[in-house]
Protein backbone atom coordinates (compact mmCIF):
# COMPACT_ATOMS: atom_id res chain seq x y z
CA UNK A 1 0.00 0.00 0.00
CA UNK A 2 1.62 3.24 -1.21
CA UNK A 3 0.35 5.48 1.58
CA UNK A 4 2.87 7.46 3.67
CA UNK A 5 2.90 6.68 7.38
CA UNK A 6 2.44 10.39 8.05
CA UNK A 7 -1.11 10.14 6.71
CA UNK A 8 -2.13 7.26 8.95
CA UNK A 9 -0.27 8.33 12.11
CA UNK A 10 -1.98 11.72 12.22
CA UNK A 11 -5.32 10.01 12.92
CA UNK A 12 -5.86 10.32 16.65
CA UNK A 13 -2.67 12.35 17.08
CA UNK A 14 -2.41 13.82 20.59
CA UNK A 15 -0.79 16.93 22.06
CA UNK A 16 1.38 14.74 24.31
CA UNK A 17 2.74 12.85 21.30
CA UNK A 18 3.37 16.14 19.51
CA UNK A 19 5.51 17.31 22.42
CA UNK A 20 7.47 14.04 22.47
CA UNK A 21 8.00 14.17 18.70
CA UNK A 22 9.22 17.78 18.81
CA UNK A 23 11.72 17.05 21.58
CA UNK A 24 12.98 13.92 19.81
CA UNK A 25 13.25 15.81 16.51
CA UNK A 26 15.34 18.60 18.01
CA UNK A 27 17.68 16.11 19.70
CA UNK A 28 18.12 14.09 16.50
CA UNK A 29 18.74 17.30 14.58
CA UNK A 30 21.57 18.15 16.96
CA UNK A 31 22.94 14.61 16.59
CA UNK A 32 22.77 14.88 12.80
CA UNK A 33 24.63 18.22 12.62
CA UNK A 34 28.22 16.98 13.06
CA UNK A 35 27.48 13.78 11.14
CA UNK A 36 26.09 15.65 8.13
CA UNK A 37 29.16 17.86 8.01
CA UNK A 38 31.54 14.94 8.50
CA UNK A 39 29.87 12.73 5.89
CA UNK A 40 29.89 15.59 3.39
CA UNK A 41 33.61 16.18 3.82
CA UNK A 42 34.47 12.47 3.80
CA UNK A 43 32.48 12.05 0.58
CA UNK A 44 34.64 14.60 -1.22
CA UNK A 45 32.07 17.41 -1.26
CA UNK A 46 31.63 20.50 0.90
CA UNK A 47 30.27 20.54 4.47
CA UNK A 48 27.25 22.54 3.33
CA UNK A 49 26.28 19.84 0.85
CA UNK A 50 26.16 17.34 3.69
CA UNK A 51 23.88 19.70 5.61
CA UNK A 52 21.62 20.29 2.61
CA UNK A 53 21.26 16.52 2.21
CA UNK A 54 20.22 16.06 5.82
CA UNK A 55 17.67 18.89 5.53
CA UNK A 56 16.07 18.12 2.16
CA UNK A 57 16.29 14.33 2.10
CA UNK A 58 15.53 14.08 5.81
CA UNK A 59 12.32 16.07 5.35
CA UNK A 60 11.16 14.08 2.30
CA UNK A 61 11.93 10.67 3.81
CA UNK A 62 9.93 11.46 6.93
CA UNK A 63 7.04 13.12 5.09
CA UNK A 64 6.59 10.42 2.46
CA UNK A 65 8.18 7.34 4.04
CA UNK A 66 6.66 4.04 5.04
CA UNK A 67 8.17 4.03 8.52
CA UNK A 68 6.82 5.88 11.54
CA UNK A 69 10.24 6.83 12.93
CA UNK A 70 12.76 6.64 10.07
CA UNK A 71 15.38 9.41 10.03
CA UNK A 72 17.03 9.99 6.66
CA UNK A 73 20.14 11.79 5.52
CA UNK A 74 23.73 11.19 4.42
CA UNK A 75 25.27 8.02 5.85
CA UNK A 76 28.63 6.30 6.01
CA UNK A 77 27.50 3.66 3.53
CA UNK A 78 27.66 6.22 0.72
CA UNK A 79 31.01 7.75 1.56
CA UNK A 80 33.24 5.62 -0.65
CA UNK A 81 30.87 5.38 -3.59
CA UNK A 82 30.17 9.15 -3.56
CA UNK A 83 33.87 9.94 -3.22
CA UNK A 84 34.69 7.71 -6.19
CA UNK A 85 31.99 9.29 -8.38
CA UNK A 86 33.09 12.82 -7.50
CA UNK A 87 36.73 12.03 -8.27
CA UNK A 88 35.86 10.51 -11.64
CA UNK A 89 32.84 12.46 -12.87
CA UNK A 90 32.75 15.59 -10.73
CA UNK A 91 29.83 17.08 -8.81
CA UNK A 92 27.56 17.16 -11.87
CA UNK A 93 28.24 13.47 -12.43
CA UNK A 94 27.29 12.75 -8.82
CA UNK A 95 24.10 14.78 -9.26
CA UNK A 96 23.11 12.82 -12.37
CA UNK A 97 23.89 9.45 -10.74
CA UNK A 98 21.84 10.35 -7.66
CA UNK A 99 18.88 11.48 -9.78
CA UNK A 100 19.01 8.22 -11.72
CA UNK A 101 19.21 6.26 -8.46
CA UNK A 102 16.11 8.10 -7.24
CA UNK A 103 14.18 7.08 -10.34
CA UNK A 104 15.33 3.45 -9.87
CA UNK A 105 14.18 3.47 -6.24
CA UNK A 106 10.76 4.83 -7.17
CA UNK A 107 10.50 2.11 -9.80
CA UNK A 108 11.36 -0.57 -7.24
CA UNK A 109 8.70 0.74 -4.87
CA UNK A 110 5.99 1.06 -7.51
CA UNK A 111 6.80 -2.46 -8.72
CA UNK A 112 6.37 -3.63 -5.10
CA UNK A 113 9.85 -5.06 -4.85
CA UNK A 114 10.46 -3.80 -1.33
CA UNK A 115 10.33 -7.33 0.04
CA UNK A 116 12.94 -8.54 -2.47
CA UNK A 117 15.75 -6.62 -0.77
CA UNK A 118 15.70 -9.12 2.10
CA UNK A 119 17.06 -11.72 -0.30
CA UNK A 120 20.45 -9.97 -0.39
CA UNK A 121 22.68 -12.56 1.34
CA UNK A 122 23.68 -11.63 4.88
CA UNK A 123 27.42 -12.33 4.29
CA UNK A 124 27.34 -9.80 1.44
CA UNK A 125 25.80 -7.00 3.52
CA UNK A 126 28.05 -7.80 6.49
CA UNK A 127 31.13 -7.89 4.26
CA UNK A 128 30.62 -4.62 2.45
CA UNK A 129 29.42 -2.81 5.58
CA UNK A 130 32.57 -3.83 7.45
CA UNK A 131 34.63 -2.92 4.40
CA UNK A 132 33.06 0.53 4.22
CA UNK A 133 33.90 1.03 7.92
CA UNK A 134 37.56 0.20 7.27
CA UNK A 135 37.66 2.56 4.27
CA UNK A 136 36.08 5.40 6.27
CA UNK A 137 38.58 4.92 9.09
CA UNK A 138 41.48 4.81 6.63
CA UNK A 139 40.38 8.05 5.05
CA UNK A 140 40.36 9.87 8.40
CA UNK A 141 43.88 8.98 9.60
CA UNK A 142 45.39 12.12 8.07
CA UNK A 143 43.06 14.46 9.98
CA UNK A 144 43.04 12.25 13.08
CA UNK A 145 46.83 12.62 13.40
CA UNK A 146 47.09 16.01 11.77
CA UNK A 147 49.65 14.72 9.26
CA UNK A 148 51.33 17.41 7.20
CA UNK A 149 50.99 15.85 3.76
CA UNK A 150 49.31 16.37 0.41
CA UNK A 151 46.14 14.78 -0.87
CA UNK A 152 45.30 11.34 0.49
CA UNK A 153 45.66 8.64 -2.22
CA UNK A 154 42.46 6.86 -3.20
CA UNK A 155 43.97 3.38 -3.14
CA UNK A 156 43.83 1.64 0.26
CA UNK A 157 47.40 0.31 0.23
CA UNK A 158 48.77 3.62 -1.06
CA UNK A 159 46.92 5.43 1.74
CA UNK A 160 48.68 3.51 4.47
CA UNK A 161 52.03 3.60 2.69
CA UNK A 162 51.76 7.40 2.50
CA UNK A 163 50.67 7.65 6.13
CA UNK A 164 53.68 5.64 7.22
CA UNK A 165 55.98 7.86 5.16
CA UNK A 166 54.59 11.03 6.77
CA UNK A 167 54.05 9.77 10.31
CA UNK A 168 57.00 11.82 11.58
CA UNK A 169 55.05 14.96 10.58
CA UNK A 170 52.27 14.28 13.09
CA UNK A 171 50.62 17.34 14.65
CA UNK A 172 50.40 16.64 18.42
CA UNK A 173 47.72 19.33 18.88
CA UNK A 174 45.49 17.73 16.26
CA UNK A 175 46.03 14.30 17.75
CA UNK A 176 45.24 15.69 21.21
CA UNK A 177 41.99 17.29 20.02
CA UNK A 178 41.03 14.04 18.31
CA UNK A 179 41.78 12.04 21.46
CA UNK A 180 39.77 14.50 23.56
CA UNK A 181 36.85 14.21 21.12
CA UNK A 182 36.95 10.42 21.34
CA UNK A 183 37.02 10.59 25.13
CA UNK A 184 34.03 12.97 25.26
CA UNK A 185 32.02 10.85 22.84
CA UNK A 186 32.78 7.71 24.81
CA UNK A 187 32.27 9.10 28.33
CA UNK A 188 29.55 11.72 27.90
CA UNK A 189 26.63 9.21 27.88
CA UNK A 190 27.52 8.44 31.52
CA UNK A 191 26.80 12.07 32.36
CA UNK A 192 23.82 12.84 30.13
CA UNK A 193 22.11 10.72 27.51
CA UNK A 194 19.77 13.40 26.22
CA UNK A 195 22.47 15.63 24.74
CA UNK A 196 24.47 13.67 22.13
CA UNK A 197 28.18 13.11 22.75
CA UNK A 198 29.34 14.05 19.21
CA UNK A 199 27.63 17.44 19.51
CA UNK A 200 29.25 18.07 22.91
CA UNK A 201 32.64 17.04 21.52
CA UNK A 202 32.21 19.38 18.54
CA UNK A 203 31.29 22.37 20.69
CA UNK A 204 33.91 21.72 23.39
CA UNK A 205 36.88 21.06 21.11
CA UNK A 206 35.99 23.94 18.77
CA UNK A 207 35.82 26.35 21.72
CA UNK A 208 39.09 25.01 23.14
CA UNK A 209 40.88 25.29 19.80
CA UNK A 210 39.71 28.88 19.28
CA UNK A 211 40.35 30.10 22.83
CA UNK A 212 43.80 28.51 22.98
CA UNK A 213 44.64 29.51 19.38
CA UNK A 214 45.82 25.98 18.64
CA UNK A 215 47.63 25.41 15.32
CA UNK A 216 44.97 23.19 13.76
CA UNK A 217 43.41 22.78 10.36
CA UNK A 218 39.72 23.69 10.46
CA UNK A 219 36.82 23.41 8.06
CA UNK A 220 37.31 27.06 7.18
CA UNK A 221 41.03 26.76 6.49
CA UNK A 222 40.39 23.85 4.12
CA UNK A 223 37.12 24.86 2.46
CA UNK A 224 37.00 28.60 3.01
CA UNK A 225 34.21 30.61 4.58
CA UNK A 226 30.84 28.88 4.79
CA UNK A 227 27.91 30.97 3.59
CA UNK A 228 25.00 28.72 4.43
CA UNK A 229 21.52 29.71 3.40
CA UNK A 230 18.49 27.97 1.99
CA UNK A 231 19.69 25.76 -0.89
CA UNK A 232 18.94 26.90 -4.43
CA UNK A 233 17.55 24.28 -6.83
CA UNK A 234 19.80 23.38 -9.73
CA UNK A 235 19.54 20.82 -12.53
CA UNK A 236 22.69 19.40 -14.17
CA UNK A 237 23.23 18.77 -17.86
CA UNK A 238 21.48 15.44 -18.43
CA UNK A 239 23.48 14.31 -21.48
CA UNK A 240 22.82 10.74 -22.61
CA UNK A 241 26.54 9.91 -22.79
CA UNK A 242 27.06 10.90 -19.18
CA UNK A 243 23.94 9.08 -18.03
CA UNK A 244 25.08 5.91 -19.80
CA UNK A 245 28.46 6.03 -18.03
CA UNK A 246 26.74 6.52 -14.68
CA UNK A 247 24.23 3.66 -14.90
CA UNK A 248 26.38 1.31 -12.80
CA UNK A 249 27.10 3.87 -10.02
CA UNK A 250 23.42 4.82 -10.01
CA UNK A 251 22.38 1.20 -9.52
CA UNK A 252 24.88 0.89 -6.66
CA UNK A 253 23.50 4.03 -4.98
CA UNK A 254 19.94 2.74 -5.39
CA UNK A 255 20.83 -0.69 -4.03
CA UNK A 256 22.64 0.75 -1.01
CA UNK A 257 19.83 3.20 -0.31
CA UNK A 258 17.27 0.40 -0.46
CA UNK A 259 19.25 -1.95 1.76
CA UNK A 260 20.17 0.67 4.36
CA UNK A 261 16.71 2.23 4.56
CA UNK A 262 14.79 -1.04 4.82
CA UNK A 263 17.29 -2.46 7.31
CA UNK A 264 16.88 0.68 9.41
CA UNK A 265 13.09 0.41 9.15
CA UNK A 266 13.19 -3.23 10.29
CA UNK A 267 15.36 -2.29 13.29
CA UNK A 268 12.94 0.52 14.14
CA UNK A 269 9.97 -1.86 13.90
CA UNK A 270 11.60 -4.06 16.51
CA UNK A 271 12.08 -1.08 18.82
CA UNK A 272 8.52 0.27 18.63
CA UNK A 273 6.59 -2.90 17.83
CA UNK A 274 5.41 -1.52 14.51
CA UNK A 275 5.44 -2.56 10.86
CA UNK A 276 6.79 -0.40 8.08
CA UNK A 277 5.58 -0.26 4.46
CA UNK A 278 8.63 -1.28 2.48
CA UNK A 279 7.36 -0.23 -0.95
CA UNK A 280 6.29 3.21 0.26
CA UNK A 281 9.67 3.55 1.95
CA UNK A 282 11.45 2.87 -1.35
CA UNK A 283 9.31 5.45 -3.13
CA UNK A 284 10.15 8.02 -0.43
CA UNK A 285 13.86 7.20 -0.72
CA UNK A 286 13.57 7.69 -4.47
CA UNK A 287 11.89 11.09 -4.18
CA UNK A 288 14.47 12.10 -1.56
CA UNK A 289 17.34 11.16 -3.85
CA UNK A 290 15.81 13.23 -6.62
CA UNK A 291 15.18 16.26 -4.39
CA UNK A 292 18.54 16.13 -2.60
CA UNK A 293 20.84 16.66 -5.63
CA UNK A 294 18.50 19.27 -7.09
CA UNK A 295 19.07 21.31 -3.92
CA UNK A 296 22.82 20.69 -3.87
CA UNK A 297 22.87 17.55 -1.75
CA UNK A 298 24.29 14.06 -2.12
CA UNK A 299 22.73 10.55 -1.88
CA UNK A 300 20.71 9.83 1.24
CA UNK A 301 19.06 6.89 2.94
CA UNK A 302 17.67 5.82 6.30
CA UNK A 303 20.20 6.17 9.11
CA UNK A 304 20.02 3.42 11.71
CA UNK A 305 21.84 5.29 14.50
CA UNK A 306 19.78 8.48 14.12
CA UNK A 307 16.56 6.47 13.80
CA UNK A 308 17.40 4.64 17.04
CA UNK A 309 18.13 7.99 18.72
CA UNK A 310 14.74 9.23 17.59
CA UNK A 311 12.97 6.20 19.09
CA UNK A 312 14.90 6.35 22.37
CA UNK A 313 13.94 10.00 22.83
CA UNK A 314 10.21 9.43 22.35
CA UNK A 315 9.69 9.97 18.61
CA UNK A 316 6.81 7.85 17.35
CA UNK A 317 5.54 9.56 14.21
CA UNK A 318 7.09 11.18 11.10
CA UNK A 319 6.58 14.57 12.79
CA UNK A 320 9.80 13.87 14.70
CA UNK A 321 11.74 13.33 11.48
CA UNK A 322 10.29 16.47 9.94
CA UNK A 323 11.25 18.40 13.08
CA UNK A 324 14.80 17.01 12.81
CA UNK A 325 15.07 18.39 9.27
CA UNK A 326 13.68 21.80 10.22
CA UNK A 327 16.05 21.98 13.22
CA UNK A 328 18.99 21.35 10.91
CA UNK A 329 17.71 23.97 8.49
CA UNK A 330 17.55 26.62 11.20
CA UNK A 331 21.03 25.72 12.46
CA UNK A 332 22.39 25.79 8.90
CA UNK A 333 20.85 29.17 8.07
CA UNK A 334 21.60 31.00 11.32
CA UNK A 335 24.73 29.28 12.61
CA UNK A 336 26.21 27.64 9.52
CA UNK A 337 29.07 30.16 9.29
CA UNK A 338 30.36 29.03 12.69
CA UNK A 339 30.96 25.56 11.27
CA UNK A 340 34.12 26.94 9.64
CA UNK A 341 35.75 26.99 13.09
CA UNK A 342 35.37 23.24 13.69
CA UNK A 343 38.74 21.41 13.76
CA UNK A 344 39.15 18.72 11.13
CA UNK A 345 40.56 16.47 13.88
CA UNK A 346 37.19 16.63 15.67
CA UNK A 347 35.30 15.54 12.59
CA UNK A 348 37.84 12.77 12.04
CA UNK A 349 37.23 11.50 15.58
CA UNK A 350 33.46 11.54 15.03
CA UNK A 351 33.87 9.49 11.85
CA UNK A 352 36.20 7.05 13.59
CA UNK A 353 33.43 6.37 16.11
CA UNK A 354 30.93 6.00 13.25
CA UNK A 355 33.21 3.52 11.47
CA UNK A 356 33.69 1.52 14.68
CA UNK A 357 29.95 1.10 15.21
CA UNK A 358 29.37 0.54 11.51
CA UNK A 359 31.90 -2.29 11.36
CA UNK A 360 29.82 -4.51 13.67
CA UNK A 361 33.02 -6.45 14.25
CA UNK A 362 31.34 -8.86 16.66
CA UNK A 363 28.87 -9.88 13.96
CA UNK A 364 31.72 -10.11 11.46
CA UNK A 365 33.69 -12.34 13.81
CA UNK A 366 30.70 -14.61 14.45
CA UNK A 367 30.16 -14.99 10.69
CA UNK A 368 33.65 -16.48 10.41
CA UNK A 369 32.19 -19.56 12.13
CA UNK A 370 29.49 -19.93 9.47
CA UNK A 371 29.67 -22.55 6.68
CA UNK A 372 32.80 -22.24 4.57
CA UNK A 373 30.93 -21.00 1.50
CA UNK A 374 29.41 -18.11 3.49
CA UNK A 375 32.81 -17.24 4.93
CA UNK A 376 34.23 -17.08 1.40
CA UNK A 377 31.47 -14.70 0.32
CA UNK A 378 31.97 -12.58 3.46
CA UNK A 379 35.75 -12.23 3.10
CA UNK A 380 35.67 -11.72 -0.67
CA UNK A 381 33.08 -8.96 -0.37
CA UNK A 382 35.02 -7.36 2.48
CA UNK A 383 38.40 -7.35 0.74
CA UNK A 384 36.98 -6.24 -2.61
CA UNK A 385 35.27 -3.32 -0.85
CA UNK A 386 38.51 -2.31 0.84
CA UNK A 387 41.00 -2.99 -1.93
CA UNK A 388 39.04 -2.54 -5.16
CA UNK A 389 35.63 -0.90 -5.25
CA UNK A 390 32.29 -1.14 -3.49
CA UNK A 391 30.38 -1.64 -6.74
CA UNK A 392 32.61 -4.55 -7.73
CA UNK A 393 32.36 -5.99 -4.22
CA UNK A 394 28.55 -5.98 -4.18
CA UNK A 395 28.29 -7.40 -7.71
CA UNK A 396 30.85 -10.16 -7.13
CA UNK A 397 29.48 -10.95 -3.67
CA UNK A 398 25.90 -11.35 -4.88
CA UNK A 399 27.02 -13.31 -7.95
CA UNK A 400 29.16 -15.68 -5.88
CA UNK A 401 26.38 -16.11 -3.32
CA UNK A 402 23.99 -16.94 -6.17
CA UNK A 403 26.35 -19.59 -7.57
CA UNK A 404 26.78 -21.10 -4.13
CA UNK A 405 23.02 -21.14 -3.74
CA UNK A 406 22.73 -22.99 -7.04
CA UNK A 407 25.30 -25.50 -5.83
CA UNK A 408 23.40 -26.06 -2.59
CA UNK A 409 20.11 -26.46 -4.39
CA UNK A 410 21.70 -29.04 -6.68
CA UNK A 411 23.02 -30.89 -3.64
CA UNK A 412 19.67 -31.04 -1.83
CA UNK A 413 17.73 -32.06 -4.96
CA UNK A 414 17.93 -35.72 -5.94
CA UNK A 415 16.57 -37.87 -8.72
CA UNK A 416 16.32 -41.54 -7.74
CA UNK A 417 15.44 -44.71 -9.66
CA UNK A 418 13.11 -46.60 -7.32
CA UNK A 419 12.15 -49.68 -9.30
CA UNK A 420 14.87 -51.94 -7.89
CA UNK A 421 14.90 -50.53 -4.40
CA UNK A 422 11.13 -50.29 -4.04
CA UNK A 423 10.69 -53.57 -2.13
CA UNK A 424 13.56 -52.74 0.24
CA UNK A 425 12.04 -49.55 1.61
CA UNK A 426 10.76 -50.07 5.14
CA UNK A 427 7.07 -50.00 5.68
CA UNK A 428 5.76 -47.09 7.70
CA UNK A 429 7.66 -44.35 5.85
CA UNK A 430 4.49 -43.18 4.14
CA UNK A 431 1.79 -44.61 1.91
CA UNK A 432 3.77 -43.53 -1.11
CA UNK A 433 6.44 -46.20 -0.47
CA UNK A 434 4.51 -48.95 1.30
CA UNK A 435 3.77 -51.22 -1.65
CA UNK A 436 5.92 -54.26 -2.55
CA UNK A 437 7.92 -54.87 -5.68
CA UNK A 438 5.51 -57.59 -6.85
CA UNK A 439 2.91 -54.88 -7.30
CA UNK A 440 4.98 -53.24 -10.05
CA UNK A 441 4.02 -54.56 -13.51
CA UNK A 442 6.79 -55.52 -15.91
CA UNK A 443 7.65 -52.65 -18.23
CA UNK A 444 7.01 -49.96 -15.60
CA UNK A 445 9.87 -47.82 -14.28
CA UNK A 446 9.57 -45.67 -11.13
CA UNK A 447 11.58 -42.50 -10.48
CA UNK A 448 11.36 -39.88 -7.72
CA UNK A 449 12.46 -36.25 -7.64
CA UNK A 450 13.19 -35.00 -4.14
CA UNK A 451 13.62 -31.26 -3.62
CA UNK A 452 13.10 -28.24 -5.89
CA UNK A 453 13.28 -29.15 -9.58
CA UNK A 454 15.64 -26.33 -10.54
CA UNK A 455 18.56 -26.12 -12.96
CA UNK A 456 20.83 -28.13 -10.63
CA UNK A 457 18.43 -31.08 -10.40
CA UNK A 458 17.45 -30.85 -14.07
CA UNK A 459 20.78 -32.21 -15.27
CA UNK A 460 20.66 -35.01 -12.68
CA UNK A 461 17.17 -35.88 -13.93
CA UNK A 462 18.27 -36.15 -17.55
CA UNK A 463 21.35 -38.19 -16.62
CA UNK A 464 19.37 -40.62 -14.45
CA UNK A 465 16.68 -41.25 -17.03
CA UNK A 466 19.34 -41.40 -19.71
CA UNK A 467 20.56 -44.67 -18.18
CA UNK A 468 17.21 -46.42 -18.79
CA UNK A 469 17.83 -49.48 -20.95
CA UNK A 470 15.42 -49.93 -23.82
CA UNK A 471 12.04 -48.22 -23.81
CA UNK A 472 9.79 -48.99 -20.82
CA UNK A 473 6.09 -48.95 -21.57
CA UNK A 474 5.29 -46.59 -18.65
CA UNK A 475 7.45 -44.27 -16.58
CA UNK A 476 5.99 -43.25 -13.21
CA UNK A 477 7.52 -40.00 -11.92
CA UNK A 478 6.99 -39.28 -8.21
CA UNK A 479 6.88 -35.50 -7.63
CA UNK A 480 5.31 -35.32 -4.18
CA UNK A 481 8.51 -33.81 -2.74
CA UNK A 482 8.94 -31.23 -5.53
CA UNK A 483 7.92 -27.91 -4.01
CA UNK A 484 8.93 -25.75 -6.97
CA UNK A 485 10.01 -26.01 -10.60
CA UNK A 486 11.82 -23.52 -12.83
CA UNK A 487 12.07 -23.27 -16.62
CA UNK A 488 15.23 -25.40 -16.75
CA UNK A 489 13.52 -28.21 -14.87
CA UNK A 490 10.55 -27.86 -17.18
CA UNK A 491 12.81 -28.06 -20.23
CA UNK A 492 14.49 -31.21 -18.87
CA UNK A 493 11.10 -32.83 -18.36
CA UNK A 494 10.01 -31.93 -21.90
CA UNK A 495 13.23 -33.33 -23.36
CA UNK A 496 12.73 -36.64 -21.53
CA UNK A 497 9.08 -36.76 -22.61
CA UNK A 498 9.99 -36.29 -26.29
CA UNK A 499 12.66 -38.97 -26.07
CA UNK A 500 10.40 -41.63 -24.55
CA UNK A 501 7.31 -40.66 -26.52
CA UNK A 502 9.20 -41.53 -29.70
CA UNK A 503 9.55 -45.08 -28.29
CA UNK A 504 5.91 -45.31 -27.29
CA UNK A 505 6.50 -44.78 -23.56
CA UNK A 506 3.72 -43.15 -21.50
CA UNK A 507 4.40 -40.82 -18.53
CA UNK A 508 2.43 -40.80 -15.26
CA UNK A 509 3.02 -37.97 -12.78
CA UNK A 510 2.32 -38.55 -9.08
CA UNK A 511 1.58 -35.93 -6.39
CA UNK A 512 2.28 -32.70 -8.33
CA UNK A 513 2.13 -29.61 -6.08
CA UNK A 514 0.52 -26.26 -6.91
CA UNK A 515 3.56 -24.33 -8.19
CA UNK A 516 4.90 -27.11 -10.46
CA UNK A 517 1.33 -27.75 -11.64
CA UNK A 518 1.00 -24.10 -12.68
CA UNK A 519 4.31 -24.27 -14.57
CA UNK A 520 3.24 -27.47 -16.35
CA UNK A 521 -0.18 -26.07 -17.27
CA UNK A 522 1.27 -22.86 -18.73
CA UNK A 523 3.74 -24.85 -20.83
CA UNK A 524 1.02 -27.16 -22.15
CA UNK A 525 2.62 -30.23 -20.55
CA UNK A 526 -0.62 -31.32 -18.90
CA UNK A 527 -2.30 -31.57 -22.30
CA UNK A 528 0.61 -33.61 -23.65
CA UNK A 529 0.72 -35.95 -20.67
CA UNK A 530 -3.04 -36.20 -20.36
CA UNK A 531 -5.05 -35.33 -17.26
CA UNK A 532 -5.74 -39.01 -16.62
CA UNK A 533 -2.01 -39.51 -16.17
CA UNK A 534 -1.87 -37.07 -13.23
CA UNK A 535 -2.61 -38.97 -10.04
CA UNK A 536 -2.23 -38.46 -6.31
CA UNK A 537 -0.81 -41.74 -4.97
CA UNK A 538 1.45 -44.60 -6.05
CA UNK A 539 -1.50 -47.02 -5.98
CA UNK A 540 -3.35 -44.84 -8.48
CA UNK A 541 -0.20 -44.57 -10.60
CA UNK A 542 0.28 -48.35 -10.78
CA UNK A 543 -3.38 -48.83 -11.59
CA UNK A 544 -3.10 -46.27 -14.36
CA UNK A 545 0.03 -48.00 -15.66
CA UNK A 546 -1.83 -51.32 -15.92
CA UNK A 547 -4.65 -49.60 -17.79
CA UNK A 548 -2.18 -48.05 -20.24
CA UNK A 549 -0.57 -51.48 -20.83
CA UNK A 550 -3.94 -53.21 -21.12
CA UNK A 551 -3.24 -55.66 -18.28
Amino acid sequence: MLVPKLVTTLKGYTRAQLGADLIAGVIVGIVALPLAIAFGIASGVTPVQGLYTAVVAGFVISALGGSRVQIGGPTGAFVIIVYGIVQRYGIDGLTVATLMAGVILIGLGVAKLGGAIKFIPFPVTTGFTAGIAVVIFSGEVKDLLGLDMGAVPADFVSKWTTYAAHFHRLNPWAFGIAALSLAIIGLWPRINRRIPGPFVALIATTALAQLAHLPLETIGSRFGAIHAGFPTPHLPNLAWGTMRDLIQPAITIALLAAIESLLSAVVADGMIGGKHRSNMELVAQGVANIASPIFGGIPATGAIARTATNVKNGGRTPIAGITHALTLLLITVFFGRWAALVPMATLAAILVVVSYHMSEWRTFRSELRAPRSDVIVLLLTFFLTVLVDLTVAVEVGILLAAFLFMKRMAEVSNVTALTREFAEVEAGTGALFSEGRDRIPAGVQLYAIDGPFFFGAAEKFKETLGTVAGAPRVIVLLMRHVSAMDSTGLRALLDVMRRFRAGGTALVLVGVHAQPMTVLERAGVIEQVGEDNLVGTIDEALARARTLMGT
